[in-house]
């Protein structure tokens, strides 16, 4: 029964208008009209306040925890940075690899080396590294320039490498030592974490899940009901969790790191 819930039918009609249809790496992974993230008009290259992503709320509606999204298309990486700059985000979490059997599930958004102006955003790794921290993920730190206001900030790309599109990852091992960095270097800031896989809903969905699960134990809540956990996000974008093998690594990767904070407590 938990596969099948799906919100309230909510209009998507901002998502599906002929001007932002474009926008959209999948039609069926949109964001609902009264849950998606604005863009500021007036400083987007093409005056449009669209852009396929849907903050998602843990508590407090002011403050998303996360924003969930597609992973950038070309003609969309503008967008992207803008709305990283104006969210004031510090960490980007990436579930899908650039492409997979030669079909493409994300198009690059940063540059290979040096920098690269995105209409007013220059996104640039000239000093900053990639770190292979093992097979399974790599790490990459930008600076982010608005050349209008000459501001700089750094922000930190977590890039997992090891979860195909159609399936799971072998083990929640790497995907929880991921989860454990991102929240590492995320510490203490009041931003939301971006979230993106290539629709924005599959891995994007079961990662948010799994985290915001693991932090309110963290916290202490006593009763935790996972699957009205997953209720909540997909009331925020639909298709959050595609799949029942999904819902089931999250419920591994739940156990597991409970175990192992069991494992670690004084004997």
């Amino acid at each position: 029964a938990l596969c099948t819930y799906q919100a309230e039918p909510n209009a998507c009609a901002v998502a599906h208008s002929e001007a932002n249809l474009k926008k959209n790496r999948n039609p069926d992974y949109v964001p609902y009209d009264h849950m998606r993230i604005k863009l500021k008009a007036e400083s987007n290259p093409s005056r449009s306040d669209f852009i396929n992503a849907s903050p998602i709320i843990e508590h407090d509606p002011r403050m998303p925890a996360y924003i969930a999204t597609q992973g950038p298309l070309s003609h969309t990486i503008a967008d992207f940075w803008q709305m990283v700059w104006e969210h004031g985000c510090t960490v980007i979490v990436m579930l899908s690899p650039l492409a997979e059997d030669s079909v493409k599930q994300c198009d690059r958004y940063w540059p290979d080396e040096g920098s690269s102006l995105y209409h007013i955003y220059e996104a640039s790794v000239n000093l900053v590294s990639e770190h292979i921290w093992c097979e399974d993920f790599l790490v990459r730190s930008f600076y982010l320039k608005n050349v209008q206001s000459q501001e700089t900030r750094t922000l930190t790309q977590f890039h997992f490498l090891s979860w195909p599109a159609e399936g799971i990852p072998a083990t929640t091992r790497p995907l929880l030592a991921l989860r454990t960095k991102v929240n590492k270097c995320y510490r203490g800031r009041s931003c939301p974490i971006i979230v993106h896989c290539s629709d924005g809903a599959g891995r994007t969905g079961t990662y948010i899940l799994v985290d915001m699960v693991l932090n309110r134990m963290a916290k202490g809540v006593k009763e935790i009901d996972i699957a009205a956990t997953l209720e909540h996000i997909r009331d925020q974008r639909p298709g959050m969790v595609q799949t029942k093998d999904q819902f089931e690594f999250a419920l591994t990767a739940v156990a597991e790191e409970v175990n192992a904070i069991l494992k670690a407590l004084p004997q």
